[in-house]
């Protein structure tokens, strides 16, 4: 449940600030996932920066709302004045599709895509403040960003496999360049992080104390050069240091490697399931659990991705998500999903091949990139 003091009707704000341009999401009901207009805002403004000679840095935030209580499928945790980045409206999306416009589908989904190449490619660095959740679609943009700030309230997650998706917007891409098997960890459990562990394992590039985030952002508008370099000195000058915590997955990188750089999914889970008896388990038994409980076709197609994604440029991680789609199968109201087929062995390899052979479908946009 979530409880608001306003419902506000710009989605995305804009705001300028000496040398900086800022991109403010404004959809907190929605725990501000992004729908088709605030992409095509966003991208529309993203271009007019670009070619605009006094702007020389770019800022990626969410506007702070006042949120009583929700639950997001993590735990019962309750949160106060905390920013939420989460992924594309994909229950919007999907409604379109069922109701027979399949266009608009694929439109919004090449238009969320394409603007994470923009934010990628931008010669304007930018700067994502993530000062809370951020998943999905919210991953695509800040994780495609420059430089990704996390404080004390940051967490992460890319839980697609358990709604029947997949983590793309790139993910195969950035989740590959992490230490050892760390992104498989990530994309095959939706393991979340804290802002610790994003900085600790290379998702995130400063860690600042929340209390200074507004201090750090005026003193970014105040640089006058796009200087990554330059831009890094401003941040390093609030940021904190970093301790993790004792029960950190990061800690445990050694038999995470171990066990996620398994050839199947189905080695991955027989390794976890041997490793449950060597005492340290709680976090391998919530491993085995998340990965059971998810779609066995989106462990398999993931698996395959990030494996590919390691010798690929972002540009084509990009095509290959688009290419691949998202087959998606929600939850039902009671949260148990039957998947079909409902179990790892029957998804053979000729059934993920099939997903990654429709590269015809990428030439529809490929031009774009």
């Amino acid at each position: 449940m979530i409880i608001f003091l306003s419902n506000p009707i710009l989605r995305v704000l804009f705001e300028e600030s000496s040398y900086a341009r800022k991109m403010i999401l404004n959809r907190p009901h929605k725990l501000n996932s992004l729908t088709y207009e605030m992409i095509s805002q966003i991208s529309r403004n993203l271009e007019v920066y670009e070619n605009d000679h006094l702007v020389k840095i770019l800022i990626l935030k969410v506007k702070e709302n006042y949120i009583k209580t929700f639950n997001l499928n993590f735990d019962e945790t309750k949160w106060t004045r905390k920013s939420i980045l989460c992924r594309g409206d994909v229950v919007g999306m999907l409604l379109s599709v069922i109701n027979g416009h399949w266009s608009f589908g694929a439109r919004f989904y090449k238009k969320q895509l394409t603007l994470d190449y923009l934010i990628a490619t931008s010669t304007k660095p930018l700067v994502s403040l993530i000062n809370g959740i951020v998943m999905g679609g919210g991953a695509g943009l800040s994780m495609n960003s420059m430089f990704r700030v996390v404080t004390e309230n940051s967490v992460f997650a890319m839980q697609e496999g358990q709604m029947g998706l997949f983590p793309d917007v790139g993910a195969s891409y950035f989740l590959s360049r992490l230490s050892g098997s760390f992104g498989e960890y990530l994309g095959l459990t939706g393991a979340r992080l804290d802002g610790s562990e994003m900085l600790a394992c290379g998702l995130a590039t400063h860690f600042v104390l929340s209390k200074d985030l507004l201090l750090l952002e005026n003193a970014l508008s105040e640089v006058a050069s796009s200087d990554a370099l330059t831009i890094s000195r401003v941040i390093s000058r609030f940021s904190s240091k970093i301790s993790l915590k004792k029960d950190s997955a990061f800690r445990r990188l050694e038999i995470i490697n171990k066990c996620f750089s398994k050839g199947t999914v189905e080695e991955i889970l027989s390794t976890l399931e041997n490793e449950v008896v060597n005492g340290d388990n709680k976090w391998i038994v919530h491993a085995i659990s998340s990965m059971k409980s998810a779609s066995p076709t989106s462990l398999k197609i993931f698996l395959k991705l990030i494996r590919e994604g390691r010798t690929k440029e972002l540009k084509d991680c990009l095509i290959q998500d688009y290419t691949i789609g998202s087959r998606a199968k929600l939850f039902e109201k009671d949260k148990q999903p039957k998947w079909e087929p409902s179990k790892l062995e029957l998804v053979s390899d000729e059934m993920v091949d099939q997903y990654f052979q429709k590269a015809n479908i990428a030439k529809l946009w490929q031009s774009k990139l």
